[in-house]
This record gives structure tokens, C-alpha cells and sequence, in this order.
């Protein structure tokens, strides 16, 4: 929660009033953590700046010196989540780099575990994106198309190379981009079935190579074959 809030005191440094990091920080990490936890209780539309105001411990004049209103302070929790997605799947390892199977694995492996790292922000922005004003409905729209491209363009590399067989790959993958989403959004189910991260992890990588491998599972069936004429 700290870096974050870090990154977006750095990233609104001309918004917000408060500069110094060691009282700013702090702040913002109360601010948002509650913003996070009254959403999911009440969803962010039905919050208020004074129930804000109470459960962050802040007065509304210091709620003011962070953020004018609230898009402003949903603009900030967003742009955070897909900034940090951004920079977190384009940069793979360069050993990763060089081959499309283990990219895609490291691809899986990392969004699962950044979502369970930032798994409040997350939540928020899937679960929140239907209430949204429409200029950030579409950014929440755009993070997933962001992170589908990431994929299909491994997928992409892997066909090239011979080590994929995918003919529809930006439907294929916008089919991994939910087993994504999955591990964040229902993580009670997973919790009460006793399933680890890794072992998620190491489930839907296996699936998901078994499928690359499998022309039926990717819209390469083979046809019927039309009945012979009498």
C-alpha cells in the first residue's frame, strides 16, 4: 500500500496539496485503503466523502488537501492499477523473453501473483467498473484489452515459432485472461477448497499449455464431414 501510494503522490504531485512523502504517504494509505474496504462493503458510488472521512481517521478539509472530488480519487486508484499492470506484465526477465512457452507461463505466474499482492485494488476495479463515470468505465475497459494484447502477442511468438498451434489467437486470449481474473475475484471458493497460490498457478499453466497443444480446444476443429449422397 505504501509504494503505491508513493507512485500516486509522484504521479498527482500537482493536485495534491500535501508534498512531504513522510505525511503525504501515510495519508493516501488511509485514504485508499479505506476507499477499498467501504467499496466492497457499499460499492463506491454509494460511499460518501463523510463516511470517508471517518473510517481514514480524516477531517473532509483533509480528505480536500489529497483530492477535489471523487473521480478524482477513483482516477487515482485506477490509473494506479493499470500503471502498475503495465510495467509489471511488459517486463519479463530477457532469459523469459527469448521463449514464448516459458513468457506465457511467467505471464500467468505474474498476474496471479500481483493480483493477490494488490488483491483490494483489483477487486475494486473489476467489481466496481459497471458504476463507473463513462471516461473511466473505459479505462477499466482498456486495462483488459491491455492485458489481453500482452498475451496474444506472446501467443503470437509462440505460432511463429512452431511451439503453439492457435488460429484465433486474440479470442484465445481473451479465454486465458479470466483464469486470470479468477484467483482475485473469487478467491473465497479457492480459500475453501484449500488450493495455494502456486498451486493455481501450476493448475492453470498446465491447462492452458495443454490447450496450445490441442487444435480442438482452439477453435481448429475438424469439420463434419458431410454424409456421402445416396
Amino acid at each position: 500500500m505504501d509504494v503505491l501510494c508513493a507512485r500516486i503522490l509522484e504521479r498527482h504531485r500537482d493536485s495534491i496539496k500535501v508534498q512531504k512523502p513522510h505525511l503525504a504517504v501515510p495519508n493516501l494509505a488511509r485514504i485508499i485503503g479505506a476507499t477499498l474496504t467501504l467499496s466492497n462493503k457499499h460499492g463506491f458510488h454509494a460511499t460518501t466523502l463523510r463516511q470517508l472521512a471517518e473510517a481514514s481517521g480524516l477531517s473532509m478539509g483533509g480528505l480536500y488537501t489529497y483530492f477535489d472530488s471523487k473521480p478524482t480519487l477513483l482516477s487515482m486508484i485506477l490509473g494506479e492499477v493499470a500503471a502498475t499492470a503495465t510495467e509489471v506484465l511488459t517486463s519479463p526477465p530477457d532469459d523469459v523473453k527469448q521463449d514464448a512457452r516459458r513468457h506465457l507461463d511467467w505471464i500467468i505466474a505474474t498476474h496471479v501473483r500481483m493480483s493477490e499482492a494488490m488483491q483490494p485494488w483489483f477487486v475494486f476495479a473489476f467489481m466496481e467498473a459497471k458504476s463507473f463515470p463513462p471516461a473511466e468505465r473505459q479505462r477499466a475497459v482498456d486495462m483488459e484489452v491491455m492485458t489481453e494484447k500482452i498475451i496474444a502477442d506472446v501467443l503470437k511468438q509462440g505460432v511463429a515459432s512452431g511451439l503453439f498451434t492457435v488460429e484465433q489467437v486474440t479470442l484465445t486470449a481473451s479465454l486465458i485472461k479470466p483464469l486470470l481474473q479468477d484467483w482475485y475475484v473469487k478467491r473465497a471458493k479457492y480459500r475453501r477448497r484449500g488450493t495455494s497460490i502456486d498451486g493455481y498457478i501450476d493448475a492453470v499453466g498446465t491447462f492452458v499449455g495443454a490447450a496450445l497443444s490441442n487444435k480442438s480446444r482452439l477453435g481448429t476443429r475438424s469439420r463434419p464431414r458431410q454424409m456421402a449422397q445416396p
